[in-house]
């Protein structure tokens, strides 16, 4: 499970840390129970509402409850976060 406070710290780090390998890295070293996933918006569907934004991403959360790793929209389910880098092209 992850908190509104561990999101809202995560979300804070990662804008200072950034979300290439090396600061992809330090918050998995911060938070090693939380996975963490680096992508572009591209990557995430459309659909999907950001759990919280930092400048230049976005924030997911994914379950690994079931077999497999999903979207969700339910802190209290998520296991992992993937925060997804924001292109200003419009």
């Amino acid at each position: 499970m992850i908190t509104p406070e561990t999101l809202a710290q995560v979300t804070a780090r990662a804008v200072e840390v950034g979300l290439a390998e090396p600061g992809i890295a330090a918050l998995r070293q911060a938070w090693p129970d939380i996975h963490f996933t680096a992508c572009s918006e591209d990557d995430v569907p459309a659909r999907l509402t950001p759990a919280a934004e930092g400048e230049g991403f976005a924030v997911y959360l994914v379950s690994g409850a079931q077999h497999c790793v999903g979207f969700t929209n339910h802190l209290e389910a998520a296991t992992g976060l993937v925060l997804a880098a924001v292109s200003d092209d419009a």
